[in-house]
């Protein structure tokens, strides 16, 4: 089984996480993959789309925290040269993320960096590094901020509270909840309308955006890198403590 599937739908390439045993956690693995393919879509003149979901029944579970107790930092040097979670914020293609089911922490992050996100009402989120010991280093507290508002960005990333689709919509998270069933069609649509702009005009809205944000997001940016490489990482016990974090909330994850 292979764990990433794309499939282009005309003018749309949907890359998909297909780990659903691990809830797509990040291994070393997927994490070269994943890169490659959104790297693949974006260079591709005939992509004018993108759309990123996972295998149901999870979006992703964020970094694989078996890999990173065993290997510690060999694991995450991984993200030096094929950082997937950045990657989403980095493209020049749009990016629409179809959130099909939980999507916690890293997984969270690479979902904030693209364009905008639609959700099935079965999709929960959760920024859960502090809870299991870690701090964000993927865009977190710089991309959280601009959708949420700041001080619901630190209430989530302190108390690492589960936030489900309707209260999402709400919060400003995700523009638009559809029934479980109809999230890929509706993500191809929306997809499919972004792909009949002109490809120059498009890429011109997308520089505006980011030039436009650029001046609130980079500095916050910076300042994850700087605070968070600089802490030192512990992770022994890593993976018993983000076990208790899940088992807590295993009624609304697993829902």
């Amino acid at each position: 089984m292979t764990i990433l599937r794309t499939a282009d739908h005309g003018a749309v390439r949907v890359v998909t996480m297909n780990r659903p045993q691990a809830r797509n956690a990040l291994n070393r693995e997927l994490i070269e993959m994943l890169y490659g393919a959104l790297d693949a879509a974006d260079t591709d003149d005939t992509v004018r789309a993108v759309v990123l979901s996972g295998a149901d029944p999870a979006f992703c579970a964020g970094v694989d925290l078996k890999e990173a107790q065993t290997l510690g930092m060999e694991y995450f040097e991984k993200f030096r040269s094929h950082n997937c979670i950045a990657k989403t914020g980095q493209l020049r293609t749009p990016i629409i993320g179809a959130i099909n089911g939980a999507t916690f922490t890293g997984g969270l992050e690479m979902a904030l960096g693209c364009d905008f996100l639609i959700a099935s009402d079965r999709a929960v989120f959760a920024d859960t590094h502090a809870r299991v010991g870690i701090l964000p280093g993927g865009g977190m507290t710089a991309r959280l901020p601009q959708l949420v508002g700041a001080a619901m960005a630190r209430r989530l990333s302190m108390t690492g509270e589960v936030v489900d689709a309707a209260r999402a919509e709400r919060l400003g998270l995700v523009t638009e909840v559809v029934p479980h069933q109809g999230l890929l069609d509706r993500a191809l649509e929306l997809a499919g309308q972004i792909a009949e702009v002109p490809g120059p005009i498009m890429a011109g809205l997308k520089e505006i955006y980011a030039r436009g944000t650029a001046a609130l997001i980079s500095p916050a940016l910076a300042a994850e890198q700087d605070i968070a490489g600089a802490q030192a990482r512990d992770f022994d016990g890593l993976g018993d403590r983000y076990r208790e974090v899940a088992q807590r909330n295993r009624g609304q994850i697993d829902g």
